[in-house]
């Protein structure tokens, strides 16, 4: 058996990791929180991108989710640490989030996202920066953080590009839910697909881009991203900016505790 014949499986503590002949599967993996966004699984998918990465035998890369969800945005113990957090915490922060993001945004090889279930705030932005996002009938999608006092500063810099500044405003101004079936119309979402068959179609992207030069596909990709790309780095140095500033307002706390405490918060403005 050649080495690209082989699956070995890497341990990661919230992520799952493998490869199948000449694609990798990383599988956001903490299901009993909905696959949320902890510090420890922006490490652990930073890695995994490495890992795909460097692999010479890896040619297109699959990110799904375990269970029901793809990904619900920021867990519990993560929102709870940043009402804690000094200004230079928030800052160190949201630098690691703005590097995920652009990490999906940017990375070399061909990246498909199978989403399998709803896709909130930060995995909204997970699954909707790849090269290909296929998303089953029942997904759900929106960028939610202005209705906790966030602030959905990082995703609105790759956004604005994906659908046009007219369509974001209204997403991001609103943060409402929307459907798998609206994503496509947007232009977020490439194929809507079956529960049963959306592996099988991810593997099926990953076997058309194992079929073409490698080469080529890297260049396409790095020539796409120079484009943009000393702008893309300036606006998310504002964005980052941005996401650490609104963590020290008072309606950042006052939505942070109030969806914590499930109640309806009571917004002041300041």
């Amino acid at each position: 058996m050649t080495k690209a014949q082989e699956s070995p499986t890497h341990k990661f503590e919230t992520i799952l990791y493998s490869t199948d002949g000449l694609v990798a599967t990383i599988t956001m993996n903490r299901p009993d929180k909905r696959n949320a966004i902890s510090t420890k699984m922006i490490e652990d998918l930073l890695e995994a991108l490495n890992l795909a990465q460097n692999d010479v035998y890896v040619r297109a890369v699959i990110l799904t989710g375990a269970g029901k969800s793809f990904c619900s945005g920021l867990d519990l113990d993560s929102l709870n640490a940043i009402a804690k957090q000094t200004p230079e915490e928030n800052l160190g922060d949201s630098r690691l989030i703005a590097r995920i993001f652009h990490r999906l945004y940017s990375f070399p090889k061909p990246l498909i996202s199978a989403v399998n279930g709803p896709a909130i705030a930060g995995g909204c932005g997970f699954a909707t920066f790849t090269d290909i996002t296929l998303a089953v009938p029942e997904a759900k999608f929106g960028y939610t953080e202005v209705r906790i006092g966030f602030i959905p500063a990082l995703v609105s810099v790759l956004l604005r590009r994906q659908i046009g500044e007219k369509r974001s405003r209204e997403l991001l101004l609103t943060g409402r839910i929307f459907d798998a079936a609206e994503g496509y119309r947007l232009g977020l979402v490439t194929e809507i697909v079956a529960p049963d068959k959306l592996l099988e179609k991810a593997q099926e992207y990953a076997q058309i881009f194992v079929a073409n030069s490698p080469t080529s596909l890297e260049h396409t990709k790095r020539l796409l991203l120079h484009y943009d790309d000393e702008n893309i780095r300036q606006e998310i140095e504002l964005a980052t900016q941005a996401n650490a500033q609104i963590r020290s307002t008072a309606d950042f706390r006052e939505g942070l505790a109030a969806f914590l405490e499930k109640r309806v918060p009571n917004w002041t403005g300041r």
